[in-house]
């Protein structure tokens, strides 16, 4: 179990925990700042300790720090948002797909508007909403990435209706790349640990 899974777990233990006796919900989503504060904790017991993680493998990289806060507020693998962006849009914020996706996540304008995105050429909000998104789907799917990445492609309505990986070429191709450039992520980042 990675760190973010477990923290995304204890994000929803404790919203289960503030359940009312009349089983109405006060749960907080994952982004509540309980959870934020415990995966910033269990960020900074990791870097004290000596690993760098993903951290490191991302400081390099452009929009760096939208990257990681996005992550810390949705309890996603920032290799993952990386990952994400890296294939959708090569990093280039003003990427515009034939189908009408824009920005660096490539959010569909009905999708962007869904999640608040006024700008989806503005790299932050670009990056906050493609999260928020890849959040919904990584619960929607039980946590499963290769879904959620399939979900983020083809829609989580193909994802159900397959169940699993829609046979679509685009999209079996698209998760593929996500799912193997995620692995030379997490890949770099534990040599890197091990290195320091």
């Amino acid at each position: 179990m990675t760190l973010l899974t477990a923290l995304d777990r204890l994000g929803q233990i404790e919203a289960m925990l503030g359940e009312t006796p009349s089983g109405s919900s006060t749960a907080t989503p994952p982004a509540a700042p309980g959870f934020a504060v415990s995966l910033d904790q269990a960020s900074a017991a990791q870097s004290s300790s000596g690993a760098t993680g993903s951290r490191g493998a991302l400081d390099d990289v452009p929009y760096a720090q939208d990257i990681h806060a996005a992550a810390q507020r949705y309890g996603v693998d920032p290799d993952l948002i990386r990952a994400v962006i890296e294939r959708e849009s090569g990093f280039d914020p003003n990427a515009t797909s034939r189908a009408g996706a824009q920005g660096l996540m490539q959010l569909m304008p009905a999708t962007a508007r869904g999640l608040g995105v006024t700008d989806p050429y503005d790299p932050a909000q670009s990056i906050d909403g493609g999260t928020r998104y890849l959040a919904d789907m990584l619960r929607r799917f039980g946590g499963d990435v290769r879904l959620a990445v399939a979900a983020y492609n083809a829609g989580p309505n193909a994802v159900e209706r397959s169940g699993g990986v829609p046979p679509y070429p685009e999209t079996t191709r698209y998760v593929s790349a996500v799912l193997d450039r995620l692995a030379q992520l997490h890949a770099t980042a534990a040599k890197a640990g091990a290195g320091s």
